[in-house]
């Protein structure tokens, strides 16, 4: 209990001057895992609980944005190739490699896609975007769309980190077709 106290005392005045990070004018480029800004212009930034709310009333579409390595071209013939499980939000719709700050035509056809079917072809149906905590895909990928005319945009920075550290559910996500 004291040890407990004393790291409090020593964190908090750390925590109370540890620089924000700024909201940068156009997409992160590089360095995704790294401290995100608490803010996204035009967006709705929530937290777990908030998360979590919004998925308890099923009227929100949550997608996932977190990378997948592709299968290697230059693997060895008879190379036996497991994907990463990728362990998530269930009922959200996993879109890989979305939110990286420059994404080539064929992946934003992908990405406009997605969010079609996601969002019902409707602009104004709310979306939530996430991938893990501190991860800048989500935010870019978040920026996107909201660049893109969706109306109601929320941005989960703690992403699935954060849901499964309250011990929310995941089910096992295969990425959307055509991926």
């Amino acid at each position: 209990m004291i040890r407990a106290a004393l790291l409090l005392a020593l964190w908090l005045p750390l925590a109370a001057h540890a620089e924000t990070v700024p909201e940068p004018e156009d997409f992160r480029q590089d360095e995704y895992r790294a401290p995100v800004p608490a803010t996204l212009e035009g967006v709705t930034v929530v937290d777990t609980d908030a998360a979590f709310a919004l998925w308890k009333t099923g009227r929100v579409a949550f997608i996932d944005v977190l990378p997948r390595p592709p299968k290697p071209d230059n693997l060895p013939a008879g190379t036996v190739w497991h994907d990463k499980i990728r362990n998530s939000i269930p009922g959200a719709i996993w879109l890989p490699n979305v939110g990286y700050g420059r994404i080539a035509e064929p992946t934003e056809a992908y990405f406009r896609g997605g969010l079609d079917k996601a969002a019902g072809n409707d602009p104004a149906a709310p979306l939530l975007f996430f991938c893990l905590n501190e991860c800048w895909m989500s935010w870019n990928a978040a920026k996107r769309a909201r660049e893109w005319g969706y109306e109601r945009v929320f941005w989960f920075p703690q992403g699935t980190d954060g849901w499964t550290g309250a011990e929310h559910p995941t089910v096992e996500l295969e990425p959307e077709p055509g991926f």
